[in-house]
């Protein structure tokens, strides 16, 4: 287990959760960052007092600085201060839990340095999967996941030989309108599409999860996570979110995971690889289960699911095409500038316009993310937009 560790996005969901872990195995935390949230930044400076603490917002990094004036620490801002908090001396893990592409470059710094990598962001793996698992590879860094499916993934794997791997099958809740026709989604309203049955999650996943956006994003996560094809990664609906995630083997055999709903036990799984230790989770109870369901995803009533399976297929800069789209297409639904459909119609506009370049750059790679952005609050931006599809 590395004892000390660095973590981006401390005051995010995943970020909070990483945090009580980190107390409870008794690990030091060298740096952390947040965006603009300075007054929890503060309560976890107090707390944890680490060497290093970002806020990449600039304003935001000024008011931090009068806040821990009295502390031994010091405050950065920016990428160029993420990249600072990742690459933190004697920090052999770094926690990436921030939201959207901004843990990017910090996270390739980190990589370079053979840090392990402790992975809660998939739009580093959807945008630039390639360029950062074949650094990881060069420089000799762990990547280890922590969204729960792809830790369950990584769970069932660790024995096997990859050989003998015929299928991948991540679960799905199926949101706050699994069941839901297309006609009935129509008109579903912010407030819906946050009411998720099983997890607390961020705003943008939590949205993404009511769309089966979610899904299709860590299709694409696992294809960089694990090196398969798309075509041999499979979805399905599992409302009780016991089931984390399965692997299906050539034998037609099926391994799974399964636990509680709790982001804290992979996010400590990731930071205590390869061991397992008593941890905060509780104990899951089999006899208590009424059923476990399984079902198939309804890709009419959720194309995003569909045009993100066609992105993973098509590779180059269609992932960051799909990340910037989605990422402006969802702010545009919670300001009730872009209706629930109109999140796919926007992603498949951009997608046409941007995701054509092959075995880009890292550069090209963060253009696209921020060209699919633009695109997408200069079509749409200015009115409510209809579904035409």
């Amino acid at each position: 287990m590395r004892s000390a560790i660095s973590l981006l996005g401390s005051t995010g969901s995943i970020g909070r959760q990483t945090l009580e872990a980190v107390d409870f195995l008794g690990l030091r935390v060298l740096a952390i960052s947040a965006g603009k949230n300075t007054k929890l930044l503060e309560e976890q400076a107090r707390r944890f007092r680490p060497a290093i603490a970002a806020a990449f917002d600039e304003s935001a990094a000024q008011d931090f600085r009068l806040r821990v004036r009295d502390l031994d620490i010091r405050v950065v801002s920016g990428v160029d201060g993420l990249i600072e908090t990742a690459t933190v001396e004697g920090a052999g893990t770094v926690v990436v839990a921030t939201a959207g592409t901004a843990g990017l470059l910090p996270t390739f710094a980190a990589i370079k340095l053979g840090r392990r990598i402790a992975l809660a962001n998939k739009e580093i793996l959807v945008c630039a999967g390639d360029y950062i698992m074949s650094s990881a590879r060069e420089y000799g860094a762990e990547v280890i996941p922590v969204d729960s499916e792809h830790s369950a993934i990584f769970q069932c794997l660790r024995a096997e030989a990859r050989l003998g791997v015929k299928k991948l099958i991540l679960t799905a809740s199926g949101g706050p309108f699994r069941g839901m026709s297309r006609l009935q989604l129509q008109n579903v309203s912010p407030e819906m599409a946050l009411r998720h049955p099983n997890w607390s999650m961020g705003v943008k996943t939590t949205v993404d999860s009511a769309t089966l956006m979610n899904k299709g994003l860590e299709i694409i996560e696992a294809m960089h996570l694990f090196a398969v094809m798309p075509e041999r990664i499979g979805v399905v609906v599992h409302p009780e979110s016991i089931v984390h995630s399965m692997v299906e083997f050539a034998d037609n055999s099926i391994t799974a995971q399964l636990s509680l709903p709790d982001m804290r036990l992979p996010i400590q799984f990731a930071l205590t690889y390869p061991d397992r230790l008593p941890s905060l989770v509780e104990q899951l109870d089999l006899t208590r289960l009424s059923t476990l369901t399984f079902e198939q995803p309804d890709m009419d009533a959720f194309p995003c699911l569909n045009v993100a399976i066609e992105a993973a297929s098509v590779g180059g800069t269609a992932g960051a095409a799909l990340n910037g789209a989605d990422e402006a297409a969802v702010e545009l639904f919670l300001s009730r500038k872009l209706s629930f459909y109109g999140i796919y119609e926007s992603i498949c506009e951009a997608l046409d316009k941007f995701g054509n370049i092959g075995n880009p750059s890292l550069e090209e790679i963060i253009a696209v993310v921020e060209n699919a952005k633009e695109f997408v609050h200069t079509r749409y931006g200015d009115g409510f937009r209809k579904d035409k599809r």
